[in-house]
């Protein structure tokens, strides 16, 4: 009987579930989403949010008991330097599961986990990045007015001086010759 056993065992024993779940895991902390089957996201919500609840306070016993379940320093590395700041403000729900459809070769029912405060598309309170246009011929003017604004003047007088002197001193020197 199964009576009190609440997780899903995912048809593995327990040495490949746990190996299974730390390489999700570190592959959720490194890539901030991965896809994979409903079944597995969810037995991977439940493994991972306590981690990212340990990875807010930043002591050597929870960096050595989160290395303990992820056996991975890059992973612990990048959870405790960038994904743990992030998630500081909020109190759990750290991870969204969305839907995918299905599998086209065994119809599995997929979806991706993602990490809540690393999607710019849901994320409202995320700050906005300003892009600017850059093009060659921008880049030019910006840089000749800036520096030649007091002297525009003089330039667009001497500008056409010298090409008549061009031309001048053309005929000329044919005349001559």
């Amino acid at each position: 009987m199964r009576h009190g056993k609440k997780f899903n065992h995912l048809g593995r024993t327990a040495p490949h579930r746990k190996a299974m779940l730390s390489n999700m895991a570190c592959s959720l902390i490194e890539h901030k989403r991965i896809n994979t089957t409903v079944a597995k996201a969810k037995a991977l919500r439940v493994y991972v949010e306590p981690l990212l609840t340990k990875a807010k306070e930043d002591t050597t016993h929870n960096r050595r008991t989160v290395f303990s379940y992820l056996q991975s320093k890059e992973a612990v590395t990048e959870l405790f330097r960038t994904v743990a700041p992030k998630i500081a403000e909020r109190n759990g729900g750290y991870t969204r599961i969305i839907k995918t459809g299905f599998r086209p070769g065994d119809a599995a029912d997929m979806a991706m986990i993602e990490l809540v405060d690393f999607n710019e598309i849901y994320n409202p309170n995320a700050e906005e990045k300003k892009t600017t246009r850059r093009s060659r011929r921008g880049a030019a003017k910006k840089a000749e007015p800036v520096a030649t604004m007091p002297v525009a003047e003089t330039t667009e007088e001497v500008a056409p001086e010298t090409s008549e002197e061009s031309n001048d001193s053309t005929p000329s020197e044919e005349e001559k010759a």
